[in-house]
């Protein structure tokens, strides 16, 4: 039972790091809270910070430190109600850049996804956030590596699941060579990926599910939220994320590619949620067709999360078959529900 957030984070917590508990952790979350405001992304990356330094109780060494650290932060952003911060983020390594210098790998899992994109794309800053105050080095990709993560993302979007945001290969190439960290992941697909396996740095030939997640849905995706903040206090934490502005205007360029010249921003179908139909599921419509089925649909009193609202009367017409639990899949905005 928790009276408030900060107790909620702390039992949340406590599974992973029990020292944690009965510590000054839930009063200096509090703290931060009076002193930035609640929710505020600062109060995770110092409350995180203050758990990794040890200053609310030791540790068995610095590396695990930094991993609660990160759990803490993670969990205070995600309001200490999901899985994600303990099961989506699995642990954090410390591997070796070229010059011999110590760097911060977070490893992810297929759970990451319950945190969503934004908190996702959080945890890699929380992770840098440790790394600059800890004083770790960057990330220093090689060609294999770089290579090696845009195959993944192809792979998974194909073999696997239909990602929400799938980037193109120059956004990738662009995020994967600036990000201070390295995105690493444990195997979750039973098959291998189709290219560049036995990376010296990367421990396995398996398609990484979380590491997907976190740099397409994640990273990839909400790049404007991100920089949206960092923008505005990142420098004062010394978080030098300035390659996100110049990702979003590459973004730009390449989204601008698709369309025709002199074309304003046309709606253009999108044929996702047909893509991947089941055998015997009813169609109501084709991609943005004209004359086709056109749901009106909103919030009421009965939509709750992932549940779309639609008037009785369409119901009707339909003769009652879209009723109450039927699985939805829309074009837009493109989650089923």
């Amino acid at each position: 039972l928790a009276k408030n957030m900060a107790e909620r984070v702390e039992g949340l917590m406590s599974s992973v790091a029990p020292e944690l508990v009965g510590t000054d952790f839930t009063k200096r979350i509090i703290e931060l809270e009076e002193e930035y405001s609640p929710l505020d992304w600062r109060v995770a990356l110092r409350i995180g910070e203050e758990v990794a330094k040890e200053k609310f109780c030791k540790f068995k060494d610095k590396r695990l430190a930094m991993e609660i650290g990160i759990r803490a932060g993670f969990t205070y952003h995600t309001g200490g109600i999901v899985s994600a911060p303990l099961e989506g983020f699995v642990e954090l390594r410390i591997k070796k850049t070229k010059n011999n210098k110590e760097y911060l790998a977070p490893v992810y899992a297929g759970p990451i996804r319950g945190a969503g994109g934004t908190a996702a794309s959080f945890s890699l800053v929380m992770t840098d956030y440790i790394r600059v105050v800890m004083g770790y080095e960057k990330y220093d990709p090689d060609e294999s590596e770089v290579n090696r993560f845009k195959t993944e993302i192809d792979d998974y979007n194909s073999r696997v699941t239909n990602l929400q945001y799938l980037p193109s290969r120059d956004e990738l190439d662009f995020i994967v060579r600036h990000l201070p960290i390295e995105i690493d992941g444990e195997p979750t697909e039973k098959f291998d990926v189709s290219n560049y396996k036995d990376v010296p740095r990367i421990q396995t030939n398996r398609i990484r599910g979380g590491l997907c997640l976190v740099l397409a849905e994640g990273i990839s995706q909400k790049a404007p939220k991100v920089w949206k903040r960092l923008k505005a206090w990142g420098e004062e934490l010394n978080l030098d994320w300035n390659f996100l502005a110049d990702f979003l205007v590459l973004q730009k360029k390449i989204k601008a590619k698709d369309q025709k010249p002199g074309e304003k921003n046309k709606l253009s179908p999108n044929f996702t949620f047909i893509a991947d139909l089941v055998a015997g599921r009813p169609v109501l419509t084709d991609p943005m067709a004209v004359g086709g089925f056109r749901l009106r649909y909103g919030r009421s009193r009965v939509s709750g999360f992932s549940a779309a609202s639609i008037n009785p009367a369409t119901m009707l017409m339909l003769n009652k078959f879209i009723a109450t639990g039927t699985q939805l899949k829309m074009e837009r905005p493109g989650k089923a529900a």
